[in-house]
């Protein structure tokens, strides 16, 4: 796509790509031999998932494969989203069953879920120029939220592009787990290890270190 595309979709579409956005020509093709291979997918840029009046925004990396690309929420159908979404209804942010088949059987509360790459990647792995021309959704994704206290970013990708939609530095915001930081205008801004199964698997993350970075936020949210 040209910048010329670009800038126009960024101008038409706001928080949220259109779900044919055709910004990243690899993503795009990636996208196109899914919807090939399995036609029943979701298999478009992935929307945000969550209430308008959030508090809390939680920022991805990217959707997963048989995850989102596959039902179309963030995190939904993957092992990231099992432990996600466990621990959202645990501390109260979510309501109802995490159901992958049937994910409307989920409703969050006071939180919103979004990725820093809205459309699936080869290996799961965006590439530094895909993260930039997808950052302009995060940047109004942010600024669309009125009520915004808290961000949670799960994993250093979605931490750096995070920072860099504030247009901060690197190197004033360190990553690193449970981590926290005061951003300008108030917002607090919170790191975990992304709850990928690898991360899981080798214990690099457990249960309760993520359940930790839910309580300092729900702490956060209570003093709000």
């Amino acid at each position: 796509m040209t910048a010329e595309l670009a800038a126009e979709t960024y101008a038409a579409c706001g928080a949220e790509p259109p779900p044919d956005c055709r910004i990243c020509p690899r993503l795009v093709e990636f996208r196109e031999e899914n919807r090939a291979a399995h036609p029943n997918w979701f298999n478009h840029a992935v929307p945000s998932f969550g209430p308008d009046d959030a508090r809390l925004l939680i920022v991805g990396l990217a959707p997963g494969l048989k995850g989102a690309n596959r039902t179309g929420f963030p995190f939904m159908g993957d092992f990231a989203g099992d432990l996600l979404y466990s621990t959202l209804l645990k501390f109260g942010l979510a309501t109802g069953r995490h159901a992958p088949e049937t994910p409307q059987a989920l409703r969050l509360v006071d939180c919103m879920i979004t990725n820093a790459v809205r459309c699936v990647p080869p290996a799961n792995k965006p590439t530094p120029k895909e993260i930039s021309a997808c950052r302009p959704f995060l940047v109004e994704r942010i600024a669309s939220l009125p009520k915004l206290i808290a961000i949670l970013a799960l994993g250093r990708i979605a931490h750096d592009s995070t920072l860099r939609a504030f247009g901060l530095k690197l190197k004033d915001y360190p990553f690193g787990h449970g981590a926290s930081h005061a951003l300008p205008g108030g917002l607090h801004f919170f790191d975990s290890y992304h709850c990928s199964r690898y991360n899981t698997n080798t214990g690099v993350l457990t249960e309760e270190m993520f359940e930790s970075v839910f309580a300092s936020i729900r702490e956060t949210l209570r003093g709000s």
